[in-house]
Order: structure tokens, then C-alpha cells, then sequence
């Protein structure tokens, strides 16, 4: 799915490998309000399935991913 959207918040982890990508997410992740959206940039091919297997498993939303140039961005909604 290839999207783009307003995010209120953005999170760079271009370069970092697993699972740096997924602690960056969780700990940006306090800062962030119910209902509020998140982009978040990786370039590790893992986070294909990390992003969204930790979004179902915390119960909030991936509204969707773009990819460009070797740059993944991810959408998602905090519920929880």
C-alpha cells in the first residue's frame, strides 16, 4: 500500500537495524495521544513485518506504508 498522509509526529530510523526500529517506536510511542498519528521512516527491510506485527500486538492501527527509494514510512494511529 502506498500512501501518504498528515502526521503529528515523525520518527526518523533510517539506519538503524532491528530492532532498533521497533525501541525508537516505543519510545517515542509515551508521547503520543490517543487518536494522534504517526509517521515513522526505516530503512530495515525487517521492519516489513515488525512495524505491523507491533501495532497488532499493542492493539493500535496501521493506517498503511509507502515506500521510496529504499525508504519505508508507516502510518499508524494510536488507539491504546
Amino acid at each position: 500500500m502506498s500512501i501518504q498522509m498528515r502526521a503529528d509526529h515523525f520518527i526518523d530510523a533510517k539506519g538503524q537495524m532491528c530492532p532498533m526500529p521497533i525501541l525508537t517506536l516505543k519510545k517515542a510511542w509515551k508521547d503520543v495521544a490517543v487518536g494522534q498519528i504517526v509517521a515513522l521512516a526505516a530503512t530495515d527491510q525487517g521492519a516489513r513485518r515488525d512495524i505491523p506485527s507491533w501495532a497488532a500486538t499493542t492493539g493500535n492501527t496501521l493506517l498503511g506504508m509507502a515506500e521510496e527509494q529504499g525508504v519505508l514510512t508507516f502510518y499508524l494511529q494510536k488507539v491504546a
